[in-house]
């Protein structure tokens, strides 16, 4: 039934599941409760109407584990790079044991020169548990690469629903109009910054402007 489930959401993503991703979906439910935060400083928070509007936060230097993807559709980047990392978290790794779930998952992208378009090319990437933080089990997968990521500020806005290439320039588009014409952030890299799983309908996303070094 949980398969079938996955299965459903899967072709919401214009994705095929494989069978042998039930083993994963599995241990990825039975683990569910226990998710380790990605480890940050918030620097400051701006608010209006005695609501966060965003917040700006810095995180330090990390290994992640990430893979590219260049899908017609961003759904379909993101759902098969997170197969791979589920496969690798699970048990497709050196250890040969579950390794555990940290939040959030962040999915890098890039604008067209016209910034009216994403290009093909997602980076999804999974930090790895602080337990595994010195000594990162080894992909199975040649796809997967364990990158050490450097310190980066971020300027976060939380949004609510699906990711589509169409909500993510809205919430890029709105959150440029909060905050006024500024030259401190990046304006052809974003990161979306996921929260729960896709089956979760009004899951919480973040959209993360790169602040310039």
């Amino acid at each position: 039934r949980l398969f079938a489930h996955w299965e459903a959401v899967a072709s919401t993503h214009r994705v095929s599941l494989p069978r042998d991703m039930a083993g994963p979906i599995a241990q990825m439910a039975r683990h569910s409760q226990a998710r380790e935060p990605v480890p940050y400083v918030s620097l400051s928070q701006h608010g209006k109407c005695e609501e966060a509007a965003y917040e700006e936060r810095r995180y330090p230097a990390g290994k992640w584990a990430c893979v590219t993807m260049g899908e017609p559709m961003y759904e379909q980047s993101i759902s098969m790079s997170f197969m791979k990392l589920m496969r690798y978290i699970c048990k497709e790794n050196s250890v040969g044991c579950h390794l555990g779930m940290t939040v959030p998952v962040l999915n890098e992208i890039h604008l067209t020169k016209e910034g009216t378009k994403l290009e093909r090319e997602v980076l999804t990437a999974y930090y790895l548990p602080e337990e595994f933080q010195q000594n990162p089990p080894v992909p199975m997968d040649p796809e997967i690469h364990i990158t050490e990521r450097g310190p980066l500020r971020v300027i976060t806005r939380v949004f609510y629903g699906m990711t589509t290439e169409e909500t993510i320039l809205r919430e890029i588009s709105l959150f440029l109009e909060l905050l006024g014409s500024t030259d401190t952030v990046l304006r052809e890299t974003y990161i979306v910054a996921s929260y729960e799983n896709p089956s979760v309908p009004q899951r919480r996303n973040e959209i993360w402007f790169i602040c310039r070094a």
